[in-house]
């Protein structure tokens, strides 16, 4: 595969958190233990200034938004933002943009993939180069679109079977950078108690729901919460080798990197983190 040689290197391995509660400390944690990137998850705002903590806090980690939310980070706003953090940190920073969910945006969310296309464009006119972001993607329409617009896409809540066919879609080339949450818990139901209260908010909705059910998952397996089936399928647990097995998957089916979002968010993450990060596996 041939990546953008303009796009930052994020590593095969990096770590999702969200914005809320993210300190320069974890970044530096997630930075020593040889994880390649932070993802700043759940919309931060278009000023990009956590962003901007966590690079001035490391010297080697890419940093990535996961993702900016059209509807609410105006796309000028976003530009200058992002000059800003690649004067001070030229080569580190990417981009990730989408239109996050119909139910969370009124409205204004009519049109979501032409949407995205007059925002890439703004983008473009404010000189933020194609192969420094990337687009949030499930389906085949904006996977193309990812393909042609941007380094390529960053698919979240998502299977290895998902990551095979966006590769498919995608073409050899793009990034392909898929998020999976993660428990280390030997436990299979402690860890489903653990990952089903981070996963059901998105079994209500319409894009998670259509791309689970092209997927294979029936109405019945994606409702009350998900079935055991449903959560273990996009939140991998056991012990460490176990969960980096199941990472892996995404990587041999054609990922460049995963992004790796420990739960529960009421435990310390890092000894989780650094529990995987010794897996030969997640290395390469």
């Amino acid at each position: 595969m041939s990546i953008d040689p303009q796009t930052p290197d994020i590593g095969r391995i990096g770590v999702w958190r969200r914005v809320a509660g993210l300190t320069p400390e974890f970044a530096r944690a997630v930075e020593r233990l040889g994880y390649g990137t932070l993802w700043i998850g759940i919309s931060p705002p278009a000023d990009l200034a956590v962003a901007e903590q966590m690079l001035d806090a490391t010297t080697t980690l890419t940093v990535a938004t996961g993702i900016t939310n059209i509807w609410s980070s105006p796309a000028a706003e976003v530009a200058e933002s992002f000059h800003r953090l690649e004067d001070r940190h030229p080569g580190r920073f990417l981009l990730g943009v989408g239109a996050g969910h119909r139910e969370s945006s009124a409205e204004v969310y009519a049109k979501p993939y032409q949407a995205v296309v007059a925002y890439l464009d703004e983008l473009d006119a404010a000189g933020v180069p194609a192969g420094r972001r990337v687009l949030a993607a499930l389906g085949p329409k904006m996977l193309r679109l990812a393909a042609d617009r941007a380094a390529g896409a960053h698919p979240y809540l998502t299977t290895p079977e998902h990551t095979r066919e966006a590769r498919e879609l995608l073409g050899p080339a793009p990034l392909l950078a898929a998020e999976h949450k993660v428990v280390l818990d030997p436990d299979p139901v402690a860890a489903r108690v653990a990952g089903r209260p981070l996963v059901t908010p998105y079994l209500n909705r319409r894009n998670y729901l259509a791309n689970l059910a092209r997927l294979g998952f029936t109405a019945d397996e994606l409702a009350d919460g998900g079935s055991d089936r449903v959560i273990d399928a996009l939140v991998a647990h056991g012990d460490a080798p176990s969960i980096a097995a199941r990472l892996t998957e995404h990587l041999d089916a054609g990922a460049n990197h995963v992004a790796v979002q420990v739960l529960p968010y009421d435990r310390d993450e890092v000894p989780a983190l650094a529990a995987l990060a010794e897996s030969p596996a997640l290395r390469g």
